[in-house]
């Protein structure tokens, strides 16, 4: 990653929570070693039984899973941890959306005042419809991060998903006060993206990320989250980024 130029490392949180202490310490060796840091995580929770949504939600497990996590992604230089993890807030069948919607506030809440003394924001992942039966888009995650209103709770904006759901990239404007981060790929076989006219949506959405850059002076990551390699992908797709984005890679 060093070698071809990446900034950053974003790793699943999850699997750094599923580290045994011997493994954990290694890890953080090697990467306060290296010239980067895990400036952001994904994959917040895989468990499958720390469930935000449904008539047994385990509060306190909850809170111990992410006591430890979060002070684990903390320490690997963390920044902003994502919460797609669709697993986690699916909505039952049967069960009330209202009731799902509150508790996925409730557990974002209690998310946000555990990761703001780590100094994290937890990042709310809009997934698309067949990933996750809520907060598919970003004007729901938006609305969630308004009813909230915690400090440490934001969203991101994921351009497969967006282009998924068929949103308008006006979104990155209008949440410009609320999104952290961002995730990228070529939603035509969810790769690595490498040309401007893989997509048709690639240049509205760049005009917006380049507003929001220009004008809001927002300040983040953008992480390729896609299938692919450093061998095959990684030059070309940092060259596509460099053509669209430019000096505001920087």
């Amino acid at each position: 990653m060093v070698r071809y130029g990446f900034g950053y490392l974003e790793p699943a949180a999850a699997a750094i929570a599923a580290m045994d202490e011997t493994t954990y310490q290694d890890f953080k060796s090697r990467v306060r070693a290296s010239p980067v840091r895990c400036l952001a995580f994904n994959s917040f929770i895989r468990q499958r039984e720390l469930k935000v949504v449904g008539d047994t939600v385990p509060r306190l497990e909850l809170i111990g899973y992410m006591e430890e996590d979060l002070q684990r992604c903390s320490e690997l230089g963390g920044q902003v941890v994502v919460w797609g993890s669709a697993g986690s807030r699916n909505v039952p069948p049967g069960f009330s959306r209202a009731r799902a919607w509150n508790q996925i506030a409730d557990f974002l809440w209690m998310a946000g005042d555990i990761a703001q003394p780590k100094g994290l924001f937890i990042a709310i992942e809009p997934l698309r419809r067949q990933e996750s039966n809520i907060l598919n888009t970003g004007a729901e995650a938006l609305r969630m991060v308004r009813q909230v209103r915690h400090p440490n709770v934001k969203m991101i904006i994921d351009y497969y998903h967006l282009s998924q759901e068929r949103e308008s990239p006006e979104i990155l404007w209008e949440a410009r006060k609320e999104i952290v981060h961002f995730h990228f790929a070529n939603p035509h076989g969810r790769v690595w993206p490498r040309r401007l006219d893989e997509d048709a949506g690639y240049p509205a959405f760049f005009a917006q990320l380049r507003r929001l850059v220009t004008k809001a002076h927002w300040r983040g990551g953008l992480s390729i989250e896609a299938r692919g390699s450093f061998a095959q992908d990684a030059a070309a797709s940092l060259q596509f980024f460099r053509r669209e984005l430019g000096p505001l890679m920087a």
